[in-house]
């Protein structure tokens, strides 16, 4: 499974008869669905039905995603009845606003100012030193644990958990609970699900920012909290509705792309062995592994007024799906698009979206991924996967796009968490 996908070098010259339903499962981790290849045969916009019949737009092409991601007229406002939603448990949660990704400005340019100075470049390299000690602390636990192991418990989440909570002054020790909740609430089987999950998060992070306010730590909680910060602290509403994105953002995604990179590299073992020879490779090998990969797969906006792009008509009130993953592989922007080839110039790819919402942490991700995925090929030169690609279970295609696990180097599987720091997924240990 290494480069073989029925959609390699579909171009846009054969009409679309029928809509293709959206979203679909991969059956290869690192490839987009194979149902996909009409889509890939009509760029750069094509029909696609939603999983209620609704049809929306899916954005193809890579030059008119990023002209439709910088459109003020596409809104991301989830909560409005005619907003695309990809199941129907998201529909029944449309209420619940989502700070960041879910508002438009001028709200969203006031939340994303108060956090933006904790996710810069210059921050994200003074964290450098502090990711490599998590990388190597949970590297050496699942070593010392010998094997049976299970790369993403072990190691692809924990480090930027540990990460995201360092960052923002929230308890490692309940990492479980925030954990199987945030498992819930973008994988929840039924609304009701994700409905609980955010309860019990906004219930947990608002009794932390209460316990902040009254006792300010280090973290960025603890400095929006502060009742001595400048103009006062944050509204606690707005806080916790903050928190919460970050911290499930904050490490799902980048967890996602460790054990989904870490794989695509072991399944192409000559670019592991350039990597290994030449670990100056590493954050080029990133930017490609983002592009080849994309894993937040299905953007989602709604046009609030007609919008002409490339001879079609997007009218007001339309849905409108960007899907990263064949936008990534436009050919006429990366030839060759389904090759994991980190010698092509990959940094425009849209894996962290573009325009006002381009993700905030994406220069904090890099950092990271370039850590723990150095520190995993240089310290495991014999790391291999401990069952074949068809046989590792991975996410359904309408949330992050990952493995649920990855076996190594055997079928049962650990965790790196000690007994004395394992907490309740239901009772958080710190909870203030």
């Amino acid at each position: 499974m290494t480069d073989t996908t029925d959609t390699r070098g579909a171009r846009d010259t054969a009409p679309q008869s029928t809509p293709v339903a959206f979203p679909q499962d991969r059956t290869c981790p690192y490839h987009p669905p194979s149902g996909y290849a009409p889509l890939r045969a009509t760029r750069p916009l094509a029909r696609v039905t939603l999983y209620d019949g609704r049809p929306v737009w899916l954005v193809t092409g890579h030059a008119t995603a990023r002209r439709l991601l910088a459109d003020r007229r596409l809104s991301t406002d989830r909560t409005h009845p005619g907003f695309p939603v990809t199941a129907a448990r998201f529909a029944g949660v449309r209420d619940r606003r989502a700070a960041l990704l879910g508002v438009d400005d001028p709200e969203h340019h006031t939340q994303r100012k108060m956090v933006l100075p904790e996710f810069t470049l210059k921050r994200a390299t003074a964290l450098r030193p502090r990711i490599q000690e998590i990388v190597d602390a949970c590297l050496d636990e699942m070593i010392a644990q010998g094997p049976p192991a299970d790369l993403v418990s072990a190691f692809a989440l924990p480090v930027p958990s540990r990460v995201i909570c360092a960052l923002l002054g929230v308890p490692y020790a309940d990492h479980e609970f925030f954990e199987e909740q945030s498992r819930r609430l973008l994988r929840g089987p039924a609304a009701a699900d994700i409905q609980d999950a955010r309860d019990r998060l906004e219930d947990y992070l608002g009794a932390l920012v209460d316990r902040k306010r009254r006792r300010p730590g280090t973290g960025l909680l603890d400095d929006l909290a502060d009742p001595r910060r400048p103009g006062g602290p944050a509204d606690r509403d707005e806080l916790v509705a903050l928190a919460i994105i970050l911290l499930v953002a904050g490490h799902e995604t980048t967890a996602n792309m460790i054990s989904l990179g870490t794989l695509t590299l072991l399944q192409h073992p000559e670019r592991l062995a350039e990597l290994r020879a030449d670990p100056g490779l590493l954050p080029a090998a990133v930017e490609e592994l983002m592009r080849l990969l994309s894993i937040a797969d299905g953007l989602l906006r709604r046009a609030t007024e007609d919008i002409e792009v490339d001879g079609r008509t997007i009218r007001a009130g339309e849905g409108v799906v960007f899907s990263t993953s064949l936008i990534n592989r436009d050919a006429d922007v990366y030839p060759d698009p389904d090759a994991l080839d980190w010698h092509r110039p990959a940094r425009h790819h849209v894996a962290f979206g573009f325009g006002i919402h381009q993700c905030l942490g994406q220069n904090l991700a890099r950092a990271e991924l370039e850590i723990a995925l150095g520190t995993l090929v240089r310290r495991l030169p014999t790391l291999a996967p401990a069952v074949p690609v068809e046989e590792i279970p991975c996410k359904p295609g309408d949330t992050i796009q990952g493995m649920l696990e990855l076996p190594w180097p055997g079928r049962r599987l650990r965790t790196c968490t000690s007994p004395s720091t394992r907490t309740s997924a239901s009772a958080p240990a710190s909870a203030p």
